[in-house]
């Protein structure tokens, strides 16, 4: 037998929000977990890509480095050859760790949609509270 909303005592319905709420947080936190799973795979492909990337391009580097200091040393002296390519390749190298590093702290590893979803349901429970 249902018995209506009305016809329910203050325990059951207590009894109801609190498994409801229950259910609630539970579905939140795998929300969340979803989403930081997902967040993280993304970063972690990006990251193996150009780990790979950049180990295949410092090799070539290093063999046009070779060659630049070879062709300087043969106008001015091995050793200042050697000393202003290793300044500017410090330079560049400099400039495209500051780039990567800028371009990884913009990127937002919080759960957005979990933090949207948590905030509608505090809501909604103050309007259940009312």
């Amino acid at each position: 037998m249902d018995r209506s909303v009305n016809d329910r005592s203050l325990g059951d319905l207590f009894g109801e929000l609190t498994r409801e709420t229950s259910t609630l947080v539970r579905q939140e936190m795998q929300l969340a977990k979803t989403e930081l799973t997902q967040k993280a795979s993304s970063v972690g492909k990006d990251v193996g890509s150009l780990a790979v990337g950049g180990a295949i391009a410092y090799a070539g580097l290093l063999a046009l480095i070779a060659a630049v200091i070879i062709g300087l040393g043969s106008i001015i002296p091995m050793w200042l050859s050697a000393l202003l390519v290793g300044v500017v390749v410090a330079g560049i190298g400099f400039f495209m760790l500051q780039k990567g590093l800028s371009a990884l702290k913009q990127e937002n590893l919080a759960p957005k949609q979990t933090i949207e979803t948590v905030k509608e349901d505090a809501e909604w429970a103050k309007e259940q509270m009312r």
